[in-house]
């Protein structure tokens, strides 16, 4: 994750950008922001992460390992072709669907109506479109380096601790738990918003799990548009304090 920052941060050099008002991310998204933040204190002004942690769960990189190994399971994987493990990625995406999604989200979404069905299950077709819905616009090695890149995520790393590295965040932050993910429960946000100084913790009331935070748009923008609210109305009282003293 650290190494995926740091393209981001040549980019943002070429482009000569000294400040950014806000920085957001969730899940592996939010995990580049919050080490980015980390590396460079002082270039955010708000920092708004979503369904992520400070570091990746041993939950985490088992489901991942699990994905892995579907991977690796298909013959064509170690072949030198762009279309290799295409069929391990099919049945890799169906288990990572199981860790983003819920057991509620299921039951409404995908339960069989037809009482007399014996096989071909709606959940069942769900799994499966899923997966070859990602095959037709994903390569398996790159999904394969992403997973990995994901199970070292660790803002301790090289540092004091992890508490350390997160108490040098400055700026004002929002930390958003989808209420029933189980890949990035809320004892992960509660962390989060415990060790940064500056920051407060929302729950986003969902069924659908970690997808929550892709699917629940109306109720993260709501709280979003709150926190930036608050936050301009705190930079101006902030501004006038610091008028009134230079005067």
């Amino acid at each position: 994750i650290r190494d995926i920052v740091r393209v981001h941060q040549l980019l943002s050099n070429h482009l000569g950008i000294e400040k950014i008002k806000i920085g957001i991310g969730g899940s592996l998204g939010g995990q580049q922001i919050l080490e980015w933040s980390i590396m460079q204190p002082l270039l955010f002004e708000n920092l708004i992460l979503i369904a992520t942690n400070a570091r990746h769960s041993a939950y985490g990189i088992a489901f991942n390992e699990a994905q892995r190994l579907a991977i690796e399971a298909d013959p064509s994987w170690k072949e030198n072709r762009d279309d290799a493990g295409l069929n391990g990625l099919l049945a890799a995406r169906s288990i990572a669907l199981l860790s983003y999604r819920h057991y509620e989200s299921y039951q409404s979404t995908q339960l069989e109506l037809n009482k007399d069905q014996i096989d071909n299950y709606s959940a069942s077709r769900y799994q499966r479109y899923q997966g070859e819905k990602l095959v037709k616009r994903f390569n398996a090695f790159s999904y394969f380096t992403l997973s990995k890149a994901m199970d070292s995520h660790h803002v301790g790393r090289h540092r004091e601790s992890i508490a350390a590295a997160l108490q040098k965040i400055t700026a004002k932050t929002l930390v958003l738990n989808i209420s029933n993910d189980i890949l990035f429960p809320l004892s992960e946000q509660t962390y989060l918003a415990d060790q940064i100084e500056n920051a407060t913790l929302e729950i986003v009331e969902s069924i659908y799990g970690h997808d929550g935070f892709l699917i629940e748009v109306e109720k993260i923008s709501l709280i979003i548009k709150q926190f930036l609210n608050e936050s301009k109305e705190h930079t101006k009282q902030i501004n006038k304090l610091f008028n009134t003293t230079i005067k």
